[in-house]
């Protein structure tokens, strides 16, 4: 399967990457430091027009999950938040393109596409991070709607949103059980508590709160899809189509943190001669470099795949596979950079340290990379017996 990129995928790297350097790096650090929403990074993407990058042309879109992976990557490099925002961006947009009905689809979508629209996904309770199916929030039936009741942890982006995609149990009205469903929670409703933003390690810039559910009164049409879970099933289908996105942060983070390790060592003069200049750091910068373009290449077939139609079990191992490993790479290759710096890297003075938390926090989100190896297993053996 080809996946080199055309000139339209090109055209958007090279837009992107001037952009990256000269408009989004001068606010990285401050970003992070302050660990503050950057409005005025939402309001440049929103002037790009990016917002709707991987989804169809009717959404003012390209219709290929490779150029959101380029454009992603080109962010990373040098400001792992902003490229965050158009993935928080991104992740309703699919869910409700791919499960919603026509009217949900055109209540939303549109807003989404032109950033009129900031929306949030939440699945993660404090008891049931990666196992999505022991989840305890429950939305159960009543005249004309849902009540909505639990509690979630790590919504990113949930204070900003106008509204919240949320991950119950649904239920009847006797209380029997319906399976899992999305719904759509539109900001503010009664009931709803969004808690206090998490004080995060890395990926500072974009808040993840707590949300909190007291019988909160959604309307039938706030539910994604069926009722008894063929909408959330599709949904996750979405999501999973996706993860090559997440990959691609990733890979952003190492091609960054090999940037910034390489001017650094550039400068830097021990025992008579440059740092660059001696053997094992040589040798260190081509490991670095050689992980992060196999990781690149990895991500990009599998983007291709899903721009070629490819679904279902067949991605899954791939897609997963392209988050994980890339995910490793950018830690290994942060932790190499940090080295490099010497103990300038454990300093806040430098971006280095930026790209070394980051990095750690994309190998949690999204499905923890022990979870990302149980599917690349599952797709060669099989599902592991339950005991």
């Amino acid at each position: 399967m080809s996946y080199e990129l055309n000139e339209d995928q090109l055209a958007i790297q090279d837009l992107i990457r001037r952009v990256a350097r000269e408009r989004v790096a001068p606010r990285a650090d401050e970003i992070d430091r302050s660990a503050e929403y950057p409005h005025d990074m939402f309001e440049l993407l929103r002037e790009l027009g990016l917002f709707a990058l991987p989804f169809p042309v009717d959404y003012g879109g390209t219709g290929s999950l490779l150029s959101a992976c380029v454009a992603v990557e080109e962010f990373g490099r040098v400001c792992y938040n902003t490229g965050y925002l158009l993935v928080v961006q991104w992740t309703p947009f699919g869910a409700i393109l791919a499960g919603g009905t026509d009217e949900q689809k055109a209540r939303l979508l549109p807003g989404l596409a032109t950033g009129e629209l900031r929306g949030a996904l939440s699945l993660t309770e404090p008891q049931s991070g990666s196992d999505v199916s022991g989840i305890k929030t429950t939305a159960r039936r009543v005249p004309g709607g849902y009540r909505l009741n639990g509690a979630k942890i790590w919504c990113t982006n949930a204070d900003i949103a106008d509204f919240i995609l949320v991950a119950a149990k649904t239920q009847g009205e006797d209380g029997a059980p319906l399976g899992i469903n999305l719904f759509i929670v539109d900001k503010p409703v009664e009931g709803l508590t969004v808690g206090r933003k998490e004080d995060k390690m890395g990926a500072r810039g974009i808040p993840s709160c707590p949300l909190f559910f007291d019988n909160a009164f959604l309307p039938e049409n706030s539910r994604l899809g069926p009722e008894g879970g063929q909408g959330f099933k599709v949904a996750m289908e979405a999501l999973n189509t996706s993860r090559p996105i997440v990959a691609a942060r990733a890979v952003g983070i190492a091609q960054g943190a090999i940037d910034h390790a390489a001017a650094y060592i550039r400068e830097r003069a021990a025992f008579g001669q440059k740092i660059s200049d001696f053997q094992g750091i040589r040798w260190m910068i081509a490991d670095m470099a050689m992980k992060t373009e196999a990781a690149r290449q990895l991500v990009y077939r599998t983007a291709a795949m899903v721009d070629a139609g490819v679904t279902g079990r067949e991605l899954a191992p791939m897609a997963a596979m392209a988050k994980c490993f890339a995910s490793d790479v950018a830690m290994q290759v942060a932790t190499d950079a940090v080295q490099l710096f010497g103990a300038a890297g454990v300093s806040a003075e430098y971006p280095i340290n930026r790209y070394f938390r980051d990095a750690k926090v994309v190998q949690i989100l999204e499905g923890t990379n022990q979870i990302q190896r149980n599917i690349i297993a599952d797709g060669i053996l099989g599902r592991a017996a339950k005991r």
